[in-house]
This record gives C-alpha cells, sequence and structure tokens, in this order.
C-alpha cells in the first residue's frame, strides 16, 4: 500500500553516480530501499545548504557588530515568546 506521505520521482543520474551512491550504501551494509532514504537526505541538506548560502549572502554586507545584534535581538524575541507559551 503505497505511503501516502511521500510521492514518487523518476530522475536520472550518470552511471558513474549509480554505481558510486550503490556501492557507497553496499559498504556500508543498506540495502536497496535504502537508496530513497538516502537520497532524500542529500536533498534535504542541499537545500539547506543553498538557503544558508543565500541569506548569508543577504547579509554580507552588514558590519559583523550589527548582524550579532540583530541575532541577539531574535533569539531574545524567540525566548520570550516560547517562555510566555510555556508558562
Amino acid at each position: 500500500m503505497p505511503n501516502p506521505n511521500t510521492t514518487r520521482w523518476t530522475v536520472s543520474v550518470s552511471i558513474e553516480t549509480d554505481i558510486a551512491v550503490r556501492s557507497f550504501l553496499a559498504h556500508r551494509g543498506m540495502k536497496k530501499g535504502d537508496l530513497s532514504k538516502f537520497i532524500e537526505e542529500a536533498v534535504k541538506w542541499r537545500v539547506l545548504d543553498q538557503t544558508m548560502a543565500e541569506a548569508r549572502s543577504k547579509f554580507a554586507d552588514m558590519p559583523p557588530e550589527a548582524l550579532e545584534s540583530l541575532i541577539d535581538e531574535a533569539v531574545a524575541a524567540v525566548r520570550q515568546s516560547n517562555a510566555a507559551t510555556a508558562g
């Protein structure tokens, strides 16, 4: 029975990439079904990496002190929000 929380992809990769990934998984005792998990994790990391690079580029011209202050304000706001929710 199909999992309603997943979707099927059809992707094409080079033969070299296919062999490399399958060898990597096999050496670690992983099975055929683990390929989907491996791809999903790799995609998540790539999306995070690209998102972080994009965010960093938007703040690249900001002085470090101003950026630190902005981060401190955001952390304080989240902590205050969490404390209000928990209390």
